[in-house]
């Protein structure tokens, strides 16, 4: 059952909206009826009933855009790989209805491409980035400024390699904002904090203890990464790996890591690491001491077995 807001909408638009919808099951051989009916109930109505109802039926038109690719691409419904892109519409777009009203054609499309972007890269937590928006939605303004606290939301939900970025675009936002997208206290100073934030990958304004830090990789037999045992080396932003025939980019930091395609010359020129004692730090991982090694870059540190598929990342001096 939709309400009657959508059901108007959709009422005034009949023709052209069927039309549609044979055009994309002509375009998407899975496409599915079925599934697009609970999409357009269960999380596009309550998009369009939270919009000023002068703006409903253009917030209509593009959500049935929108959901016709999602159906078509088995990104909702029953195949879908991850919940976030449905999320996106149930949870986050209601709460930033004036800026849908204001931009149909551009914010629910915007959301819904970064989620299905996060669910692409293992370790992201796509359910932190939804809590993270939907807690900034009433100090958030304009497109733009949603746009830069969705990059630092994904960052702090595990998308390492938006850090640099992150910080960066964070410097166009109102400073309370921006306070409020890193998770630090409202009279904390914006410069402070953006300076601490950029010295140290592995601090956190919200205090949390990162000191453990966090195993990456694992064995593709079990949906890891690696095919074998992998090798590390330290790059200049970060570390190279090796396993097997593949290489990657492994970039960690306090909030998350991520592993990006490399190739085996950048693993060649990079440096390799070197014993378990590091600094004054002593590193007791389970696993024997045989074959363990560690490598450092920067402030962080890795760890590597022959005994294991797994990567551990973690700060290379005690938090």
């Amino acid at each position: 059952m939709i309400s009657s807001a959508f059901a108007a909408a959709l009422a005034a638009g009949r023709n052209a909206f069927n039309q549609r919808v044979r055009d994309a099951q002509r375009h998407y051989p899975a496409f599915r009826t079925d599934v697009l009916q609970r999409f357009l109930a269960d999380e596009v109505d309550g998009v369009v009933g939270a919009v000023d109802p002068a703006r409903a039926g253009a917030v209509a038109d593009a959500a049935v855009d929108v959901a016709l690719a999602l159906v078509g691409r088995a990104l909702v419904g029953p195949a879908a790989r991850a919940d976030t892109p449905a999320a996106v519409w149930r949870t986050l777009l209601p709460r930033y209805a004036d800026l849908v009203a204001k931009y149909p054609d551009t914010v629910p499309a915007m959301l819904t491409n970064a989620a299905i972007h996060l669910d692409t890269l293992p370790g992201v937590r796509g359910a932190d980035w939804i809590a993270q928006l939907a807690a900034l939605a009433p100090r958030t303004a304009t497109v733009d400024e949603l746009r830069v606290v969705g990059q630092v939301a994904a960052w702090r939900a595990g998308a390492a390699h938006f850090r640099a970025g992150a910080i960066a675009a964070a410097d166009a936002l109102p400073a309370a904002l921006a306070l409020a997208a890193f998770g630090a206290r409202d009279d904390d100073a914006w410069p402070d904090l953006r300076a601490r934030i950029g010295a140290d990958p592995w601090w956190r304004a919200d205090g949390a203890d990162v000191t453990a830090g966090r195993e990456v990789g694992g064995f593709t037999g079990f949906g890891g990464a690696f095919a074998a045992p992998p090798e590390v080396r330290a790059g200049a932003d970060g570390f190279v790996v090796r396993a097997g025939e593949r290489c990657h980019l492994l970039l960690a930091d306090a909030y998350g890591a991520v592993l990006l395609a490399a190739t085996p010359g950048e693993f060649d020129r990079a440096v390799p690491g070197g014993a378990v004692r590091v600094d004054a730090r002593r590193i007791a991982p389970d696993l024997p001491a045989d074959g363990l090694a560690v490598c450092a870059s920067g402030p962080t540190l890795a760890l590597t077995s022959p005994y294991t598929h797994a990567i551990r990342v973690l700060p290379r001096e005690p938090r």
